[in-house]
């Protein structure tokens, strides 16, 4: 069954080709289509395109889809081209003549575009309090472990004495930055593109203000022209923001791949956290971390993607947007679940004390020794040259007290600033959940 059928039948190679995986795909937006529907029934009653009773019927029959889809027995056969075809079967064969009125004034178009930004607004909120989540989860270990020094390391090389408070709140200030983007997609989607029709609107006097309330949109996309602009626009909007925050989350897994390796152990893992090997009795490998940098890297070319499939399109619908659902919904699915395992694995890191205190990494207190110079009234170059040339001479003793003594200041600052960040920014983003 197609919406648009009129009386012949599509060649079956054809079909197959076109309909591609709307049938699974299209479980997705199956909830927001009928949401959209029930506000396009409303808004059809009150300016008497259908009766109170037609709407009745309309919003009991989608209220029954909206249960199937909870309790999990809703499908789309393979009869049906789409979730929009199945929706105004059901209501077809149910209430007759009402279910065939629920598409006045309405477009394929603007309908699937509609159910789009609903689903792409939700997951923005959803996965806006995952990442919120995290954050905190960050500060807290960073506050945890701010006074646990660890090198820093430049060009893979030891550098600097650096600490977990500076390392986890790192982290957590990126993502405050990434949400920017994740905000950035979620006020693209808050608008309301129903009523837009194929894209040049309805000759019926529709009430789109009322649809735009019905749906919890923040505002109706005005021009119908544009309207359907946002076709492409919202996912890639959307994809930049996983990017980011994928950019972010892969890093920080490289990192604790690192820092969990025997040349290293700045971190441990617990041993139920790791994998082992088919042949070495002794391996206990971080996979989960080295999976989430994988996924998270694979993430960061979503908006190429998107872009290499619409780039080159004028304005209107055109079919290469379907497969935008093919590029990007499975992946949102994914990046939902590579946060649920860092809120699961992150917590249960373990800082190993002491590490910084190994003989290797007295070089890297060089810049302290040159400070303490400074503060006794050497120039700053000829400190540093004094330095540089006790260290290849071997005549180089750290001063570590001198370190140890001024490092709190120096590398754990800004958690309480970063936590005050994060409260204003739960505020802003008051639509996370």
């Amino acid at each position: 069954m197609k919406i648009w059928e009129k009386g012949f039948s599509v060649n079956d190679k054809i079909e197959k080709f076109t309909v591609g995986q709307d049938r699974e795909l299209d479980m997705y937006l199956a909830p927001f289509d009928m949401l959209a529907s029930k506000a396009q029934a409303k808004m059809l009653a009150s300016i008497g395109m259908i009766s109170r009773e037609e709407e009745g019927q309309l919003l009991q029959g989608l209220d029954e889809l909206l249960a199937q889809v909870e309790n999990g027995t809703f499908q789309i056969e393979k009869y049906f081209e789409d979730v929009h075809s199945k929706i105004e079967y059901y209501l077809t064969e149910k209430f007759g003549d009402a279910g065939k009125k629920i598409h006045v004034a309405r477009s394929r178009n603007d309908q699937v575009l509609t159910a789009i930004q609903l689903f792409i607004k939700d997951y923005c909120e959803k996965i806006g309090a995952k990442i919120l989540e995290l954050t905190e989860l960050l500060l807290q270990q960073g506050e945890k472990y701010k006074n646990d020094l660890l090198p820093g390391y430049t060009h893979f090389q030891a550098a600097m004495p650096s600490s977990f408070g500076l390392w986890f709140g790192a982290y957590a200030e990126h993502l405050l930055l990434d949400l920017s983007l994740l905000e950035a997609a979620h006020t693209v989607a808050d608008h309301n593109p129903l009523g837009s029709g194929a894209g040049f609107g309805s000759s019926f006097a529709i009430n789109r203000e009322q649809t735009t309330r019905e749906m919890d949109f923040a505002d109706v996309a005005v021009s119908s022209v544009g309207a359907q602009m946002l076709r492409g626009k919202t996912e890639k909007t959307l994809a930049f923001a996983i990017a980011s925050v994928a950019g972010t989350l892969s890093k920080l897994a490289y990192d604790l791949v690192l820092y969990n390796s025997q040349d290293l152990g700045f971190v441990l893992l617990p041993k139920e956290f790791t994998t082992g090997s088919s042949i070495m009795p002794h391996k206990k490998n971080p996979d989960v971390f080295e999976l989430v940098r994988a996924h998270c890297n694979r993430l960061q070319a979503l908006p190429t993607d998107i872009i290499l499939t619409i780039n080159n399109l004028p304005s209107g619908y055109h079919r290469d947007f379907q497969i935008l659902k093919e590029i990007l919904f499975r992946p949102m699915v994914q990046f939902a679940d590579i946060l649920d395992i860092l809120l699961f694995a992150v917590p249960a890191l373990q800082v190993v004390p002491g590490v910084i205190d190994q003989t290797k990494y007295d070089a890297i207190f060089s810049v302290e020794n040159i400070n303490q110079l400074i503060q006794s009234g050497v120039p700053f170059r000829d400190a540093y040259k004094q330095v540089g040339q006790a260290v290849d001479n071997g005549s180089y003793v750290p001063h570590k007290e001198f370190a140890t003594t001024h490092l709190g200041s120096v590398h754990n600052p800004g958690l309480d600033v970063l936590t005050q960040r994060l409260q204003s920014t739960r505020e802003r983003l008051a639509w996370a959940r």
